[in-house]
Order: structure tokens, then C-alpha cells, then sequence
């Protein structure tokens, strides 16, 4: 499958990633820093593994499902950590990672 097939999913991608940096660098600021550190460190993850999915697609990795299936397990744990906090920010983070982790899972199976 080309690339162009994936366009949906590379959008999705790229929001979620978005998303997250937004959210991690939102996080850093927050006064009670600690009660973030998992917030943050999935927001990391998320927008990594996002990231190299969406290369990865581009240059049409053999690895689609693999990828996307591990893609779509980070998603789901960052958007259920970021889903815990009231912040504006973690709950835009939350949704883009609910959302890409339903578009991964179409990918991994």
C-alpha cells in the first residue's frame, strides 16, 4: 500500500504528536509537578512513537501493522493518563490520543 493511502491516519498521527508536545510542554509548567510526571512521560512517548509511525508510513515500512499496534497500546495509555487531569490541555491530548489509537488499531489488524 503507497503512502497516499494513509493520509488519514498520517493526519491523525501528526495531531496526536501535536497534541502531546503541547500537553508535555504545558505540563512542565504546571505548579504541582510531580502529580504530572506520568502525564509527562507518556506525552513523550506518545508524541515518539507518533512521530516515527508517520515517517515510517511515508517511506511504506513493511512494519505497518507491528508499528501501529504498538502506536495504538501508547496511545490509549497516554490518553487514559491524561484523561485523570482537568487541564484544558491533557483533555485536547486525551481526545487526539483516543482518536489516534482507533485509527492504529484499524492499521495493526
Amino acid at each position: 500500500m503507497s503512502h497516499e493511502n494513509y493520509q488519514t491516519v498520517i493526519k491523525t498521527l501528526h495531531e496526536c504528536m501535536t497534541q502531546c508536545n503541547h500537553c508535555y510542554d504545558a505540563c512542565l509548567k504546571e505548579e504541582n509537578i510531580n502529580m504530572m510526571a506520568q502525564c509527562i512521560r507518556l506525552d513523550r512517548e506518545c508524541a515518539d512513537i507518533c512521530a516515527y509511525l508517520e515517517q515510517a508510513l511515508g517511506r511504506e515500512t513493511p512494519f505497518v501493522s507491528e508499528l501501529a499496534g504498538v502506536c495504538a497500546k501508547i496511545c490509549e495509555a497516554c490518553g487514559n493518563e491524561c484523561q485523570k487531569h482537568e487541564n484544558e490541555h491533557c483533555k485536547k491530548c486525551a481526545d487526539a490520543c483516543f482518536k489516534c489509537a482507533e485509527e492504529c488499531k484499524k492499521l495493526a489488524s
